[in-house]
C-alpha cells in the first residue's frame, strides 16, 4: 500500500519471484477448499448475478488510494484537530484531470472509539466534498499493514527518506488478539456501515486490507503469534456485521500475495479462502509486470464475479499506467492506483527505503503517486494515458 508495502524485507524476493509458492496451506477444517465450494462461497453474500448487475450499472472505476498530502496516516486525516477539508477539496478537484470517479480511503477503529459522532460528521463532509468532484469513495475499515501500535492524538512526522513511515494498523496488535474487543469492533462496523448503508455517494466497502500481511517495514518482529488465528476467526464476523446493515454497496477484502488465487488452489491460505468466499465483488492487489497482472486476472475470472484491482502502480517494479491501464480497460477491471498527491506518507519513495532511506538523493523514478503537492503531474504522459484510456472506455461502453 501504502503500497501495501508488502513486507519490505521480502520485497526484493517478491519482485524477483512474485508468484513463488507459499508454504502455509489451509487445513481440512477450513471451508471453501474445493473449487465448487470456493465459487459458491457464503450463500449470505450477493449472488454472482446480483454482483454483476451492480457492476454493470457503474461507470468503469478509475481512482487512487487517497490520503490528503498533509496527513501521515488515517488518524491524521480524520481526527478533528488535523481535519483539512479545504486541502481535500483542492486535491479532489484535480481528479478530473485523470478521468477519475472514485477514491479508496482508509478509516480506523480508534477514530470511532474516540468520537463516533464527530467521526461520522467528518465522513459525511468528506462524501459531500467528493460528490462535488464526481468521486464516490470505497472505504476501508480495517488494515494489517505497517505500525501495529497506533495511538490517537498528534502523529509523528515522516522519517526522512522512508516510504509510508507513519501508517498504522487497525486494530492495534494488542486490541486484535483480545476477544473482549469484538464488542467494540462490531459497534464500529455496524455503526459506520449502517450510517452510510443507503448512501449512494459511497461506492463500496473494503472491510479489511491485507489481513494476512505480517506488518511490513521494520515492524515484522513486533507482530504477535496469535494475530493470524484471530483474523481467521474475526474476518467472517466482520463480513456478517457489515452485511447485517443491508448496505446497497458491495463488500470485499482483497487478496494480494501467493502464487495462485484460483478456486480450490491448494496454496490459498485460510484467510484468503475467507476473503474470496465472503466478497460480493472480488478485489486484489498487483504491483507487477503486465503479463503477471494478466495472469492474476485469469486466476480470478472463474469466481464469476466483477474484479477490482484496489492497489497497483509501482513504477520501478514494472507496474505503470502506460501498460497496465489498457489491459484493465480491455478486461473491464476496476482500478485504484496507489497514491494520488505526494505528501507526508512519502509513497513516492520505494519499499526498499526502509533499508536504504533516500536522504541524500531521490529515486530515479517515483514509486507511487501521480501529482506534486501543488497539483503538477509527476509525468505528463501519464495524464494523457489516463485521459485516453478512460475516454475510450466510456465510448466503448456507450456503443
Amino acid at each position: 500500500m501504502r503500497s501495501r508495502l508488502w513486507l519490505a524485507f521480502a520485497a526484493a524476493a517478491a519482485l524477483a519471484a512474485p508468484l513463488q509458492a507459499q508454504t502455509a496451506a489451509p487445513t481440512s477444517s477450513i471451508p471453501y477448499t474445493t473449487a465448487a465450494e470456493a465459487v459458491r462461497g457464503n450463500p449470505a453474500r450477493w449472488t454472482a448475478a446480483e454482483a454483476q448487475a451492480w457492476y454493470n450499472k457503474q461507470p468503469w472505476m478509475v481512482g487512487a488510494n487517497y490520503t490528503n498530502a498533509s496527513a501521515i496516516n488515517q488518524l491524521d486525516m480524520f481526527q478533528a484537530a488535523t481535519w483539512e477539508p479545504k486541502e481535500i477539496e483542492r486535491e479532489l478537484s484535480w481528479a478530473k484531470l485523470f478521468g477519475m470517479n472514485t477514491m479508496r480511503v482508509y478509516l480506523h477503529d480508534l477514530l470511532h472509539q474516540q468520537d463516533p459522532q464527530g467521526f461520522k460528521r467528518r465522513l459525511g463532509e468528506f462524501l459531500t466534498i467528493s460528490a462535488r468532484h464526481g468521486i464516490r469513495p470505497m472505504f476501508v475499515l480495517f488494515d494489517s499493514v505497517w505500525d501495529p501500535d497506533p495511538v490517537l492524538g498528534p502523529q509523528h512526522r515522516p522519517i526522512p527518506g522512508v516510504h509510508n513511515s507513519g501508517w498504522v494498523q487497525s486494530p492495534s496488535r494488542r486490541d486484535l488478539v483480545d476477544p473482549r474487543n469484538d464488542v467494540r469492533f462490531r459497534r464500529y462496523v455496524e455503526d459506520i456501515v449502517g450510517t452510510f448503508a443507503r448512501d449512494k455517494r459511497v461506492l463500496a466497502w473494503d472491510l479489511w486490507n491485507e489481513p494476512d500481511n505480517q506488518g511490513g517495514g521494520s515492524y515484522n518482529p513486533l507482530q504477535l503469534p496469535e494475530e493470524q488465528r484471530r483474523i481467521e476467526e474475526l474476518l467472517p464476523k466482520v463480513f456478517a456485521w457489515a452485511r447485517s446493515r443491508r448496505p446497497i454497496q458491495p463488500l470485499t477484502s482483497g487478496v494480494w500475495i501467493g502464487p495462485n488465487w484460483s478456486p480450490g488452489a491448494p496454496q490459498l491460505t485460510p484467510i484468503q479462502r475467507i476473503q474470496l468466499a465472503e466478497s460480493d465483488v472480488i478485489s486484489f492487489h498487483n504491483y507487477e509486470w503486465p503479463e503477471q497482472f494478466e495472469a492474476r486476472i485469469a486466476q480470478l475470472r472463474p469466481y464469476g464475479r466483477p474484479l477490482i484491482c484496489t492497489e497497483w502502480m509501482a513504477r520501478s517494479a514494472g507496474s505503470i499506467p502506460d501498460t497496465i491501464l489498457p489491459i484493465a480497460a480491455r478486461e473491464n477491471v476496476g482500478m485504484y492506483n496507489w497514491g494520488f498527491v505526494q505528501g507526508e506518507i512519502q509513497t513516492h519513495l520505494p519499499w526498499d527505503s526502509w533499508e536504504r532511506p533516500y536522504t541524500l538523493q531521490q529515486p530515479v523514478a517515483w514509486f507511487h503517486d501521480l501529482l506534486h503537492p501543488d497539483g503538477r503531474p509527476y509525468r505528463q504522459r501519464e495524464v494523457q494515458v489516463f485521459q485516453n484510456v478512460t475516454a475510450e472506455k466510456r465510448r466503448a461502453t456507450a456503443r
